[in-house]
C-alpha cells in the first residue's frame, strides 16, 4: 500500500500562496521542467512547498546550498509531515582536507578526515528510508551531487535477521564483517556489534538503537530493539533488516574482475609514465596501488577506496557516479518519479556547476604526478548537465532569482504578499565615519545605541560584517561591553551552528554577528534589527542580491528595521533598496484591501537535532510503559533477567550500563512491595 503524505498545519494558503500553489501546480500537470517561485523572506516559501509535495504525492529533493539552512528546512518540513519520513542529508565531514599535490612546492597533501558520526548516521537513515519508502523527503545540502556507492548493492547486501533462522556462530559474524559491521567488546556505536555468551548485540548504522539477538542452540530465538543508554526494551521484534555499514558495497562475485581491471589499467599508466621518463611518477603509482590491491582483497577495503569506484561499480569511462539522487524513484521508462526543489536558486544552482571544475583540476594534478591511476577523475560530482539529465521537475525558489534561472523557467510564480500582513523592513542609512561636529561616534557605537534600545524590549538583534576577524572583533567588544553577543562563521561544526542559533532565538544571546551566513533562509521571527556594517563596500557581500538577502531576515517582525551604514549609496545599495520599497508598496496596499494588521510570525523554537531527540525520547516513555507490563505478568522473572544482564554488564566493565540497570532493579523492587 502506498504511503500518502499528510500535511500537518493548522493554517491554510493565504496571501498570495494560493495563487502560485496554483500556478506551480498546472505547470506540473502540463509537465514543466523548470519553474520558479519568486518569493520573499517570510512569505512561507517552505509551505507552499510542503502544499506541493502533499498535492502531488510524490517523494521529494530539497537542495540548499549550506549545512545550516538544510538544517532549517529539515525541521520546517518535519513539522508539516510529521507521519512521513523527512531526512537531513550533508557531508559527513566536520574537517575535509582532500589528497593534493602542490607543484611549486613539490608537496603531496594526506586526505585528512574528521567523520560527524550523527551526521553518518543521518545519511544512512536517508538512503535508507529512500529504498523502503515512498513517502520521503530529503532535504540535503549540494553534497548529494557526490559519488555516494551503488543504490543496487546497497540494498542487496542488507540482511533480513528474523526469530528461529539458523545461528552458525563463525557464519554469522563473517556476514555482518561483510557488510563492514566492526566487532567490539566495548561500548557499542553505529556501525558495530557484540557477541557475550549467547547474546549478540547490533547497534545499526543509522540510529542510535541496538538490535539484541537471543541464541538457543543453532537458532535465534528471540529479537529485542532495546535503548543504548537505559537498557529498556523498546520493543519486541519479529525480523529486521540490517543495510550495510557503508556506501561503497561491491559485489564478491564482480571483485576479481575488477581488482584485474585495476590492474591492467595500472600496467597501461607505468607503460606510459616510463614512456615518457616519468620514472619517479612511475614507482609512486605503482608502490600506492599495489598496497590498495592488497588492502581489497585482504579485507575488502582501503583507504580512498572511492578512487576506484569506477572499477568496483563496473562503470566505463566517463560515466556519471552514483549520487544520493540515484536512490530515488524513477520510472521504468528512465523518468524521475520524485520532485526537485532548489532552494535559494541563486547561490545553489551556481554551486551545482562549480563542483565538478574545482575537483577535475586538482584530480588531474594527482594523474600526471602518480599519485592516482586516470579512473580516479570519475570519483567525482557530477556535472551540471549530468545533474539536471537526473532531476525533472525543478522547482527554483528564491526572493532573488538570478537571470539564469529567469531564462530556464517556464513558468515563474511570484509570492511577496505575507500570510502574517508584515512588511518588509523600513531601510534607513547612518555614515560610517566618526563625525565630531554632530556628535556621530561611527558605525559601532551608533548600532550599540540601537542595539540597547531593542534589548530592552525583549528582541534580537543581527550584525554582518565583511570578515570572520571582524566577526570575531566585534563580538569581543560587544561582550566587553557586557552585551550577550555571539558570532557564526564557517569554522563553526555544522550542528553547534544550528545549536548557536537555537539559544540566540531562546534569548541566551541578544546579538548575532556573522557575515554572509546570515543571508539566506535563517528564519528568526525575534529579529528586529540588522545591522550591515560598511554597506557600500561593494563586491560579493555587499551586491544587491547580498543587501536584499539579509534585509529579508527583519521581514518577519513588524517593527523590523535595517540599518545600512555607508558614506556613499552604491548601485547594489540603491537596487536593494528599491525592491524593498516596491515590495512594501505591494504589501501595504494588499493590507489595506484586505483590513490586515502586521503581526510577528510566532515560530517553535526548535531544530533538527532537538527533534530526533524529542522523538526518541517519546518512544522511549511508551515503551517503558510495556516494560512495566511485562514486570506486572511475572515480576520474579523479570526481575531475575533484570539480574543477569546487570551481571554481564559488570562483566564487560560496562559499569554505565550495569548502573542504569541497577537503578531500574531498584525501581521495579519498589513496584513489588
Amino acid at each position: 500500500m502506498k504511503n500518502k503524505f499528510k500535511l500537518n498545519s493548522k493554517f491554510k494558503p493565504a496571501g498570495d500562496q494560493k495563487k502560485a500553489i496554483k500556478s506551480l501546480l498546472s505547470g506540473l500537470k502540463e509537465k514543466k521542467t523548470h519553474q520558479t517561485l519568486h518569493g520573499a523572506t517570510g512569505t512561507g516559501k517552505t509551505f507552499t512547498m510542503a502544499n506541493l509535495i502533499a498535492e502531488t504525492g510524490k517523494p521529494a529533493l530539497v537542495i540548499a546550498h549550506n549545512k545550516t539552512l538544510a538544517a532549517q528546512l529539515a525541521q520546517e518540513f518535519k513539522e508539516f509531515f510529521p507521519k512521513n519520513k523527512v531526512h537531513y542529508f550533508v557531508s559527513y565531514y566536520d574537517y575535509y582536507q582532500p589528497e593534493a599535490y602542490v607543484t611549486a612546492t613539490d608537496t603531496f597533501i594526506e586526505k585528512e578526515i574528521q567523520i560527524n558520526k550523527e551526521i553518518d548516521m543521518l545519511r544512512h537513515a536517508s538512503t535508507q528510508s529512500l529504498l523502503t519508502r515512498n513517502d520521503v523527503i530529503i532535504v540535503a545540502s549540494v553534497s548529494c551531487i557526490y559519488g555516494l556507492g551503488s543504490p543496487k548493492e546497497y540494498i542487496k547486501k542488507n540482511k533480513l535477521i528474523s526469530i528461529n533462522d539458523d545461528f552458525k556462530r563463525g557464519e554469522f559474524l563473517k556476514s555482518l564483517v561483510k557488510i563492514f559491521y566492526e566487532r567490539t567488546n566495548a561500548d557499542l556505536e553505529p556501525g558495530k556489534f557484540r557477541l557475550v555468551g549467547n547474546i549478540l548485540e547490533i547497534m545499526p548504522v543509522s540510529e542510535e538503537k541496538i538490535f539484541r539477538l537471543e541464541i538457543f542452540g543453532n537458532k535465534i530465538e528471540k529479537i529485542f530493539l532495546v535503548d543504548p543508554v537505559s537498557r529498556v526494551v523498546l520493543e519486541e521484534l519479529k525480523n529486521f533488516f540490517l543495510f550495510p555499514a557503508k556506501h561503497f558495497i561491491t559485489d564478491a562475485s564482480f571483485l576479481e574482475t575488477a581488482l584485474r581491471n585495476i590492474e591492467k589499467e595500472l600496467k597501461e599508466n607505468l607503460a606510459y609514465l616510463k614512456k615518457n621518463n616519468k620514472l619517479l611518477e612511475a614507482q609512486r603509482l605503482e608502490r600506492r596501488t599495489k598496497y590498495d590491491l592488497a588492502m581489497i582483497r585482504e579485507v575488502g577495503y582501503c583507504s580512498g577506496i572511492e578512487n576506484y569506484s569506477r572499477h568496483l561499480s563496473g562503470k566505463k569511462a566517463g560515466d556519471p557516479p552514483e549520487t544520493l539522487i540515484s536512490y530515488f524513484p524513477y520510472k521504468k521508462n528512465g523518468e524521475p518519479d520524485f520532485l526537485t526543489f532548489i532552494d535559494e536558486s541563486h547561490m545553489t544552482v551556481p554551486q551545482i556547476g562549480a563542483m565538478f571544475k574545482g575537483d577535475a583540476a586538482r584530480k588531474q594534478n594527482l594523474v600526471e604526478h602518480g599519485f592516482r591511476l586516470p579512473s580516479a577523475k570519475d570519483n567525482r560530482p557530477l556535472k551540471k548537465e549530468e545533474f539536471f539529465s537526473k532531476v525533472d521537475p525543478i522547482i527554483y525558489v528564491s526572493a532573488t532569482p538570478s537571470s539564469w534561472e529567469r531564462e530556464v523557467s517556464e513558468n515563474i510564480a511570484e509570492q511577496i504578499i505575507r500570510p502574517t500582513g508584515l512588511l518588509d523592513p523600513q531601510i534607513k542609512i547612518r555614515p560610517i565615519l566618526e563625525n565630531k561636529k554632530e556628535k556621530y561616534k561611527g558605525q559601532i557605537f551608533d548600532f550599540i545605541s540601537e542595539s540597547e534600545k531593542i534589548i530592552k524590549k525583549g528582541s534580537r538583534i543581527l550584525a554582518t560584517t565583511l570578515t570572520k576577524k571582524m566577526s570575531e572583533d566585534l563580538t569581543d567588544f560587544l561582550k566587553e561591553r557586557k552585551i550577550k553577543a555571539v558570532y557564526l562563521h564557517s569554522e563553526i561544526d555544522t550542528l553547534e551552528r544550528i545549536e548557536i542559533i537555537r539559544d540566540f532565538r531562546s534569548g541566551k544571546y541578544d546579538i548575532l554577528v556573522g557575515v554572509n551566513l546570515l543571508r539566506e533562509g535563517l528564519d528568526m521571527p525575534e529579529v528586529e534589527l540588522i545591522g550591515i556594517l560598511d554597506a557600500d563596500k561593494e563586491g560579493f557581500l555587499r551586491s544587491d542580491v547580498a543587501l536584499i538577502q539579509t534585509i529579508g531576515r527583519a521581514a518577519r517582525n513588524e517593527n523590523g528595521k535595517v540599518i545600512l551604514y555607508a558614506d556613499k549609496i552604491t548601485k547594489s545599495m540603491q537596487s536593494a533598496i528599491s525592491e524593498t520599497e516596491r515590495r512594501r508598496e505591494i504589501q501595504e496596499t494588499y493590507n489595506k484591501k484586505n483590513n490586515i494588521t502586521p503581526k510577528t510570525i510566532k515560530k517553535n523554537i526548535s531544530d533538527i537535532k532537538q527533534a530526533l531527540e524529542t522523538e526518541h525520547q517519546k518512544i522511549l516513555e511508551k515503551q517503558i510503559g510495556i516494560e512495566e507490563g511485562i514486570f506486572k505478568k511475572a515480576p520474579k522473572k523479570f526481575l531475575k533477567q533484570k539480574r543477569k544482564k546487570m551481571e554481564e554488564a559488570v562483566e564487560r566493565l560496562d559499569f554505565e550500563t550495569a548502573a542504569i540497570l541497577r537503578d531500574q532493579i531498584k525501581y521495579f523492587e519498589s513496584k513489588s512491595k
